[in-house]
């Protein structure tokens, strides 16, 4: 079954994450306001069992983002009246007391890092794919635990609140609400329970935010701008709360400097906005094993962001090589980032280190020849102790591949009260190695981008002329306008089916990747999850 995906625009209301960012709470007075606020606001609909459980509340787990949506329901469909503090109370409360372990949204997170093009494969367990995924991400279902009975109850609200759910596709040719509820809530129960080991580990290993305080080296990387680190300073201003300092540097010495505040949830999960440049960026990081990883991105343009991985400055680690590669036969400098860096490079067979530049705890700059009989492929490097980062040495680009290859764009504007939703694409560089059939991971490159009608009907439709426009150097494409176009057969929107193209020339050697864009119409609703 093809995997579908990652739509950027559902059923829901946009309430934003920043209502999770500013809490002001500590987690003894969060617990005490909390408790109350329960039982004077929510306890009218869900009843009071004692032990400080409520009916259908305490039955369920979830991220603090599927919490900021139930309780935005409750205000928005039940009229509950809460303010902002107090619905932050709740959602700090209830993530911290039935939250997810971070074994169980691992796999998940893209959609809490709004990564909107990935392609889902949940899809592909037919009781789920069909039952659930064809409204909703398969991250926004996985990133909670019920019981077998309050899956039930959500089967029920479903069709209550939209009976038409009987009469659509995969609905109206069969037996829908008891497969439904006969087969699909046990398979449900059992893959996504409210009792797990790996929750009731995590409650008993679970650490205090206040370790997470210190100094952090980062890398990232931001499609169309490139490679950048730097280190984030985390300050521990008490109650699960922290003030938060970016300085960092992009590969070509452009600042990436900004400031901020988070909030941490349940352990791990790190929620900020950082302002870098009059921009306010969102991080969704989580934090686990000593390290954070997520995604940071604009609060009003989501699809603009970079990838983040970042490690104290107290561990002894590589984060980052820059370049990630290097081709056999050349000379060229090498920048490896990182924490408790001490010493020369060690980066394997065939590379001699002929110059050390500059050298820190968190920063080793050098000039490197690469033999042309090197071995080729991915390998682990080190600065004495210090590892954790890889570096790929190849001969030739055997393959180009579009990222993501396939991706949704949005028209926006032209007075409309949507923005345009861009599309950002990486060329990623293969190669093969030594046994001359595996292919292996060079990394992204340099590469020129261009667009072509993916099909007959999107050449007879020009779409290529209406749909937008790609920067040929950063491989960002900006969609048209909203709104009919009288320009366009029978006055159609800007909207259009588009083959992406990446070539990438190296000495002569021209590779080309190939991808599909849909530029849609306008993204009506941006819910927390997908």
């Amino acid at each position: 079954m093809r995997t579908r995906l990652l739509r950027q625009g559902v059923a829901g209301g946009l309430l934003g994450l920043s209502l999770l960012l500013q809490s002001g709470m500590g987690m003894a007075e969060q617990s005490a306001s909390a408790q109350e606020l329960l039982a004077t606001r929510c306890a009218a609909c869900h009843q009071a069992e004692g032990d400080d459980k409520y009916s259908r509340i305490s039955y369920q787990r979830k991220t603090p983002e599927g919490w900021l949506m139930t309780i935005g329901r409750m205000q928005t469909a039940h009229k509950v009246q809460l303010t902002d503090e107090e619905r932050r109370t709740l959602i700090k409360y209830l993530a911290d007391k039935q939250g997810m372990a971070p074994s169980e949204t691992a796999d998940y997170r893209y959609a809490l890092e709004r990564r909107l093009n990935t392609q889902e494969t949940l899809m592909e367990d037919p009781q789920l794919g069909e039952m659930c995924v064809r409204c909703h991400s398969g991250g926004r279902l996985a990133m909670q635990g019920r019981t077998e009975q309050e899956w039930r109850h959500l089967v029920n609200f479903h069709l209550g609140h939209w009976p038409a759910l009987e009469y659509q596709a995969f609905s109206r040719d069969r037996n829908w609400f008891p497969i439904a509820i006969n087969e699909t809530v046990p398979h449900l129960a059992k893959r996504f329970p409210l009792e797990s080991e790996a929750w009731f580990q995590w409650l008993q290993q679970r650490p205090d935010s206040e370790t997470l305080a210190g100094r952090w080296i980062f890398t990232g990387h931001y499609p169309g701008k490139g490679e950048l680190t730097g280190s984030m300073t985390a300050k521990y201003i008490g109650e699960d709360n922290f003030e938060v300092r970016v300085d960092g540097r992009y590969a070509d010495g452009t600042p990436f400097v900004g400031t901020g505040k988070a909030v941490v949830h349940n352990g791990y999960e790190w929620r900020a906005n950082v302002e870098v440049d009059g921009t306010v960026l969102r991080q969704v990081f989580a934090v686990v094993n000593n390290e954070m990883t997520g995604r940071m991105f604009e609060r009003d343009h989501d699809e603009r962001g970079l990838d983040f991985r970042a490690v104290p400055d107290s561990a002894a680690a590589v984060v980052a090589v820059q370049p990630a590669y290097l081709k056999v036969g050349e000379q060229q400098e090498l920048t490896l980032t990182g924490s408790g860096l001490n010493g020369t490079p060690q980066l394997g067979e065939g590379i001699e280190v002929i110059k050390v530049l500059d050298s820190s705890p968190e920063r080793v700059r050098v000039q490197v020849r690469v033999a042309a009989d090197a071995p080729v492929g991915v390998r682990e490097v080190a600065v004495g102790d210090a590892d954790g980062a890889t570096l790929a040495i190849y001969r030739q680009i055997s393959e180009v591949r579009v990222v993501p290859d396939y991706a949704v764009a949005r028209i926006g504007g032209n007075g409309s009260p949507t923005e345009k939703v861009e599309g950002h694409f990486d060329a990623e560089a293969w190669a093969i190695g030594e046994d001359g059939k595996t292919p292996y991971r060079i990394g992204f490159v340099p590469a020129t981008w261009s667009v072509e009608a993916f099909d007959e009907e999107a050449e007879e439709l020009e779409d290529v002329k209406y749909a937008g426009v790609m920067d040929r150097h950063t491989g960002v494409f900006v969609p048209g306008d909203a709104g009919p176009n009288p320009d366009r057969k029978m006055m159609a929107n800007n909207v259009g089916n588009l083959k992406v193209i990446a070539t990438v020339d190296e000495g002569g050697n021209t590779v080309t990747g190939e991808g599909q864009l849909i530029v849609g119409v306008q993204r009506w609703v941006i819910p927390p999850i997908p």
